[in-house]
């Protein structure tokens, strides 16, 4: 190969010891949930992102741009600040996507209360993104959002800094948004928690394109089972959201990388 050629090899040596052991446990369950994503279908080839911030620290952790969401392992995660500037990296020509950090950095320096961020492009969520309608309250799995989703309207690509102001007034206090003609949203004050909200909304996303595909009438609760029910379904109300799947999640990884031609995620 010329010297002066791009390198765009994912063969690195593991810094597991090299950081933190704080650090290394984001970078582990970072990579877990990029896998999980991929698995789960909820990825757009190369891009969308999510971050999860370092414990202790004001550093994010973000995918490099260019790898597939199953190929990401702990040790190809950069090192961000909220800016985007890049603390750390693999030796590689991979960078990180302007838009990772316009978006994800907004929220993460005006919401201190949250730790990770996942984006998504799915083809319900854009589906949804589209109707005038939004997302209806039409199945169990839907209720939890209602009173706590927020819209952000399009404005082209997310790469002007000038956008931060109303990404983060738009999603208010919630932990989900729909971003108009364009994708989901969902945050969390752990990543498990951002994960299993990101799956809940794209399972309501799914079930309302299907619903409506059907061309029949469709039902709705009242107003008082709407609210009954989103409540019930908030982190807070009977359990945390996410922290007991994700232990069942993990061993499904461990499951599958027995197959894979991928190095496994906390590699």
């Amino acid at each position: 190969m010329d010297a002066r050629a791009p390198s765009y090899s994912t063969a690195w040596p593991s810094i597991e010891g090299q950081v933190s052991p704080q650090e290394w446990q984001a970078r582990c369950d970072l990579a877990a949930c990029y896998r999980l994503m991929d698995l789960h279908g909820m990825t757009d080839m190369i891009y969308n992102h999510i971050t999860l911030r370092i414990p202790g620290t004001d550093h994010l952790l973000i995918n490099l741009y260019g790898l597939l969401y199953r190929e990401i392992t702990a040790t190809s995660l950069a090192k961000i600040d909220v800016e985007g500037n890049i603390i750390w990296k693999p030796d590689t020509d991979y960078g990180i996507n302007k838009s990772g950090y316009v978006i994800h950095g907004a929220i993460h320096t005006a919401r201190p209360d949250v730790a990770a961020v996942i984006h998504t492009h799915t083809r319900a969520g854009m589906a949804v993104s589209a109707m005038q309608c939004g997302l209806l309250p039409l199945t169990q799995t839907t209720m939890r959002f209602v009173g706590h989703l927020g819209y952000h309207d399009y404005y082209g690509p997310a790469v002007d800094l000038a956008e931060r102001e109303s990404i983060v007034a738009d999603l208010g206090p919630h932990d989900a948004m729909i971003m108009r003609n364009h994708g989901l949203l969902t945050a969390g004050a752990t990543l498990q928690q951002a994960f299993n909200t990101m799956y809940q909304l794209e399972g309501a996303c799914r079930a309302q394109v299907d619903a409506m595909a059907a061309r029949t009438e469709l039902t709705m609760p009242g107003a008082d089972i709407l609210e009954k029910t989103a409540h019930l379904y908030q982190p807070g109300t009977r359990r945390p959201y996410g922290v007991l799947e994700w232990h069942a999640l993990l061993r499904l990884l461990e499951a599958e990388q027995k197959n894979s031609a991928f190095p496994p995620y906390w590699s």
